[in-house]
């Protein structure tokens, strides 16, 4: 089950687990306090902070030294407590700006800074059209950027992208709702062959179909470890097999551990955003 939708894109070290089921009592994200509104993170003044809205999630915070990484999403990150922000992108060239942009499944790694306020924006929402307009196909310095706040990227964040296929739409809606569905039964939902539904997300999106689904599910458990589960648990909550299947994806989408971003989730109040789609 899982492969046929994993064959696209799983990190070193396990498949996504489609098809392996859940556990009927883990935490349900669509509970109250857990789900329906736009993300909204209580912090104290320099306190690291993380959020997840329609179409986006942020971090603000420090970074130590973090992993090779390629996201399901658009990256910007903007310069907070330094003029400037470093990324080092897979030839080992560092790039520095006062807000640089990432495209989806470039592979990177952040340099360490002593504070950062990143923006990982959903390529299928209206924000990551301008985004995607000004794109480089690499790490870009984007001055233009640099003052982004979470108020900017909100409401498109909640508005679906111009010129997205209303079958490649339905499919996303279908695993966002429910990853397990195996993707031939997805495509023939949709009236598309397996072959066409992978191409047409790596063409409208960037992104593969099963790597999207791993940045919900990783959405999903950074909410249910802010709202104070163990991190087993918020593994379950979020579609992962296990607190391990977590780890290794979280390291893979963002280059950070649980561990690392635990400081921004735990002793805050989290409301989760539902994605358009």
């Amino acid at each position: 089950m899982d492969g046929q939708v994993c064959g696209e894109e799983c990190p070193v070290g396990g498949p996504d687990p489609d098809g392996r089921g859940a556990p009927s009592d883990r935490p349900d994200p669509a509970r109250p306090g857990a789900g329906g509104g736009p993300a909204a993170v209580a912090a104290g003044a320099g306190a690291p902070r993380f959020a997840v809205g329609p179409g986006y999630a942020l971090y603000q915070g420090p970074l130590a030294d973090s992993a090779f990484h390629r996201h399901a999403t658009f990256q910007v990150a903007v310069a907070a407590a330094a003029r400037t922000v470093a990324i080092d992108d897979d030839t080992g060239r560092r790039h520095r700006g006062p807000a640089l942009v990432v495209p989806p499944m470039v592979r990177h790694r952040m340099a360490p800074t002593r504070e950062v306020l990143t923006f990982y924006v959903d390529p299928h929402c209206a924000f990551a059209d301008r985004l995607r307009a000004g794109c480089a196909p690499g790490v870009a310095v984007a001055p233009q950027w640099q003052g982004l706040t979470e108020q900017d990227v909100r409401p498109g964040g909640g508005l679906p992208a111009t010129g997205l296929d209303p079958r490649l739409r339905a499919a996303m809606a279908a695993l966002a709702a429910d990853g397990r569905e195996p993707l031939e039964g997805l495509a023939a939902r949709v009236g598309l062959s397996p072959q066409r539904l992978r191409a047409l997300a790596r063409r409208q999106l960037g992104v593969p179909l099963a790597r999207w689904r791993s940045w919900q599910r990783l959405s999903r458990a950074a909410l249910a470890l802010g709202e104070g589960y163990p991190l087993a648990q918020a593994a379950l909550a979020g579609g992962f097999a296990d607190q391990a299947h977590l780890t290794r994806w979280m390291r893979e989408l963002t280059g950070l551990t649980p561990s690392q971003v635990l400081p921004a989730l735990r002793g805050t109040a989290v409301q989760a955003g539902r994605r358009a789609v």
